[in-house]
């Protein structure tokens, strides 16, 4: 097997990774800080690689099959969070290796975790830096969701390639919808930072915090994330939120005059219907528990629940404080996540419609033996390898939770931080349950060994799970 197109690509991802680093050094020179040798240093190390494997592996013609495009995705993300590890490596933080590719990882998988303290004390550079993973890792998502994932038909993802025929419908060619996704994200990004900025917030975190917003990935430049600003913050965050929940190809739709696709799709509805639901049985459970209803206890409740779903992991409340039962709520709703083609990780929405049409149709069967009850989605009938895709991955999910956490659990930590922890980052969600690594808290206390289990947690939920899976079976290397 040729393995020049994937080095190729790789190449030009390690390109566009060392310009990030450039852009972190641009910013501590701006504000005078020396660690711009550090990012710089990181630069022309990745950027060597990265000519190196562009100018060796270029080709006239270039031909991806099915086995290219596994072994892209798969060791793109492993390499890239290698790289990226480099500027915590070589700055005056003094980060180990553990915490480094820990710290890289959930940046580029926009999760969100993190072993980072006193944020408001660490360099700009660095800050920014966190950001672009975030940034940069969004928008890689967005693209493998509606390129290769459908492609690969991985959990159940061929759905959308038969539904939106990208090429065809959206625009004429792979670039062209390409650079139209940028766009669309670069756009809501700027709109983002704008919006922060007439919230109160000040020039440079509100360009950090819309790259973490938009990315649905949480990174933070306080401590004490978006609980340290006000109350209009937290409504621009919540709509920028949601905005990264929804699939990206709808909104270029929009923009060629289509915009009633946005409503029509029954994973937007089904997703604003999660949120009112599972925000109102909250804001419920406390009203009944002695707290007044008010605009903050409606602000909180809406805020946690769309930053939880969504993968987002922002806090502007410590939300182990409402009770077991919420706290319940909340650890499944860790899991649901956003709608496919967005940045944003967990289950998904369409999964858990169509186990739901699935469990739906079974019933109706038991009930009228000799009827047909075709299970379906968006008004379509689903095929039987999709529903066992979907079926499949669900499956892997649970049982990859089970396994994580019980390594997680073996390396000494409580079960409530052992299971809330892999489930954060095998969603790609960051913050946990617990003092640990709840939303007041971070993953410092964990042991290495646990850092660099939940760093694969990270690794394979963002990548679907099989994508990275596959590499590991003896068939899928036999010719």
């Amino acid at each position: 097997m040729d393995l020049r197109p994937v080095l190729y690509l790789i190449g030009l991802l390690l390109g566009i990774l060392s310009l990030g680093m450039l852009v972190a050094a641009g910013t501590d020179l701006y504000y005078h800080n020396p660690d711009w040798k550090s990012f710089v240093a990181s630069a022309l190390f990745t950027g060597f690689f990265s000519c190196i494997l562009v100018l060796s592996c270029q080709q006239e013609r270039m031909i991806l099959t099915a086995k290219h495009a596994f072994l892209f995705t798969g060791f793109s993300w492993i390499l890239l969070p290698g790289f990226s590890a480099l500027p915590f490596l070589f700055s005056d933080l003094g980060m180990s290796l553990h915490d480094a590719i820990f710290e890289a990882v959930s940046g580029i998988t926009t999760t969100g975790a993190t072993v980072m303290t006193g944020l408001e004390d660490v360099p700009p550079g660095i800050l920014i830096w966190r950001a672009l993973l975030q940034w940069l890792g969004g928008i890689g998502i967005i693209v493998m969701a509606i390129s290769l994932l459908p492609m690969l038909k991985v959990g159940g993802m061929q759905l959308f390639r038969l539904e939106s025929s990208t090429e065809e419908k959206v625009t004429p060619k792979f670039s062209q919808m390409v650079k139209g996704i940028s766009w669309v994200y670069l756009s809501l990004t700027l709109l983002c930072a704008w919006f922060y900025m007439m919230s109160g917030m000040g020039g440079f975190d509100a360009i950090a915090h819309a790259m973490t917003t938009i990315s649905t990935g949480g990174f933070s430049t306080f401590d004490a994330s978006l609980a340290h600003f006000d109350a209009p913050t937290h409504y621009v965050a919540i709509a920028f939120m949601w905005l990264g929940c929804l699939p990206f190809i709808l909104f270029l739709r929009g923009l060629k005059g289509s915009a009633a696709d946005l409503y029509r799709d029954t994973q937007v509805r089904a997703f604003f219907l999660f949120i009112a639901v599972i925000t109102a049985a909250i804001i419920m459970i406390q009203f009944f528990g002695g707290s007044g209803l008010n605009e903050n206890l409606f602000r909180e409740s809406l805020f946690t629940v769309t930053a939880l779903m969504s993968g987002t992991g922002y806090a502007n409340t410590d939300y182990m404080a409402w009770g077991g039962m919420i706290v319940a709520i909340l650890f499944f709703t860790m899991c649901i996540g956003g709608c496919a083609g967005s940045t944003s990780c967990g289950i998904k929405i369409f999964r858990f419609q169509i186990l739901a049409s699935i469990a739906h149709s079974q019933i109706r069967r038991l009930v009228y033996p000799n009827g047909v009850f075709p299970p379906m989605y968006n008004g379509r009938p689903i095929s039987t390898d999709i529903a066992l895709a979907v079926l499949g991955f669900v499956f892997m999910f649970a049982l990859i939770f089970s396994i994580i956490a019980i390594l997680i659990s073996a390396t000494g930590v409580d079960f409530m931080t052992a299971m809330s922890a892999t489930l954060a980052c095998l969603s790609n969600v960051g913050p946990g349950l617990g003092s640990m690594v709840g939303p007041t808290g971070t993953y410092a206390g964990m042991s290495d060994a646990a850092k660099w289990i939940l760093s694969l947690a990270m690794l394979l939920g963002r990548l679907e799970l099989f994508t990275l899976l596959v590499l590991l079976t003896p068939a899928f290397w036999r010719r």
